[in-house]
């Protein structure tokens, strides 16, 4: 396993950084067939995808038995990181695009994910409800509360109450601005040290019904 993921996560079970370590030659095998990562980006898997995926976790411990969708999760991402690191967590991830979900419900399969489901679909179709949606720069937040504040429950059991945790970049003066009072946008760098985070937020906007 990358030692970034144990730097930060020094708590990980050995089967945790099993499954972390079996990401790279995973993700270089099925790359080469089905193009789901940049492939100039494959050397970084670590860093660009799964230690930005597991800002999450840094951000908030979500209890068992919670229910989080990852819509337009491509290869994996942010869901099949959080999946390893939350295994009594369930998760699905949804993409509208089949070989980016065939990648991901492989990989999945292949480090032996009990807790992922995958769906092929648009996100406007799922009629399911979850505590939390997840997303890593698919669509601007005020398109993904349109589409999927629907999908979120009622009910919650974190610490936090349930909403859209959304994985962004660059300057989100403008795509925040509807939801001023309500949503928190954390600096990356509050992680991780690393240069390739300066530019990266992790936002929250609770749903509250």
């Amino acid at each position: 396993m990358s030692n970034l993921i144990k730097q930060y996560f020094p708590s990980l079970t050995e089967h945790q950084q099993h499954q972390f370590d079996a990401l790279y030659d995973l993700y270089k095998e099925w790359n080469a067939k089905i193009n789901v990562i940049s492939r100039k980006d494959i050397d970084n898997l670590y860093l660009h995808h799964v230690l930005h995926s597991l800002s999450i976790a840094k951000f908030i411990s979500f209890v068992g038995r919670t229910k989080i969708m990852d819509v337009g999760t491509g290869g994996g991402f942010p869901g099949i990181p959080l999946a390893i690191f939350f295994p009594e967590v369930r998760f699905l991830l949804l993409d509208s695009i089949g070989k980016k979900i065939k990648v991901a419900s492989e990989i999945s399969t292949a480090i032996g994910l009990q807790n992922v489901e995958f769906a092929h679909s648009r996100v406007e179709k799922e009629k399911r409800t979850f505590d939390f949606v997840v997303s890593r720069a698919v669509m601007s937040l005020p398109e993904l509360v349109k589409t999927t504040q629907k999908n979120i429950s009622s009910q919650h059991k974190n610490a936090l109450p349930n909403g859209i945790i959304c994985l962004k970049g660059g300057d989100l003066t403008h795509e925040i601005k509807p939801f001023t009072n309500k949503v928190k946008v954390i600096p990356l760098t509050t992680y991780f040290n690393e240069p390739f985070f300066e530019t990266k937020h992790l936002v929250y906007l609770p749903i509250i019904k």
